[in-house]
């Protein structure tokens, strides 16, 4: 239970520091135009009515609703490495039966084995920079990420730089749960500092 409390912590600080609200996650303020003016008027003490369907109407991605940790299975890839560095992306697939949108970036932490976080300095680059991306059930989308594995710093030479991680935590774009992926890519120096992009189609 312990660990549970500590994942969800995490999940929330990650959270924290996740993408910026992105105009499509921003609340929307419908009028209803269709109301007859004999209607009788809605009560001071009533809570004013939404209109899903409207707002369905006039932005299809925030009516297929965001993507969560509980619908996107995630991945980590690796793409290439050279001269002390290491390039991959972070995938993640709808595995729901809906569509769903992902727009900005995700949070990253990198862990131990045990569950435990090791350094982790996610730094967000804006190339791809954030816009909102369509799953279709099935689809995936990706964001680009980059680390080195020259030590920094103060960092050994003589052993690896940090402690491997064995998985990480992920965390889509303005959500709270994370995804739980494997690692296994060896060390990240330089403090754990990971380059990642916005999300774009994969």
């Amino acid at each position: 239970m312990r660990r549970l409390v500590a994942l969800g912590a995490l999940g929330l600080a990650l959270a924290a520091c996740g993408s910026p609200r992105q105009a499509a996650d921003q609340s929307t303020i419908v009028v209803d135009t269709t109301t007859s003016a004999a209607a009788a008027p809605v009560p001071p003490s009533s809570a004013p009515a939404t209109s899903a369907q409207a707002t369905s109407a006039q932005d299809p991605a925030t009516a297929s609703g965001r993507c969560t940790a509980a619908v996107l299975a995630g991945a980590v890839e690796s793409t290439e490495a050279g001269a002390g560095n290491r390039y991959g992306k972070l995938v993640v697939t709808n595995n729901g039966a809906a569509p769903c949108t992902v727009n900005g970036y995700s949070g990253l932490q990198l862990l131990d084995a045990a569950g435990n976080a090791l350094p982790t300095d996610l730094q967000r680059k804006p190339d791809p920079g954030p816009a909102p991306v369509t799953l279709a059930p099935g689809a995936a989308a990706a964001a680009n990420l980059h680390w080195t594995v020259v030590p920094t710093g103060d960092e050994p030479v003589d052993r690896p730089c940090q402690a491997e991680a064995a998985k990480a935590a992920a965390i889509p774009p303005d959500e709270t749960q994370p995804m739980s992926l494997q690692w296994g890519l060896g060390p990240v120096c330089a403090g754990g500092k990971i380059e990642i992009s916005a999300f774009y189609a994969a």
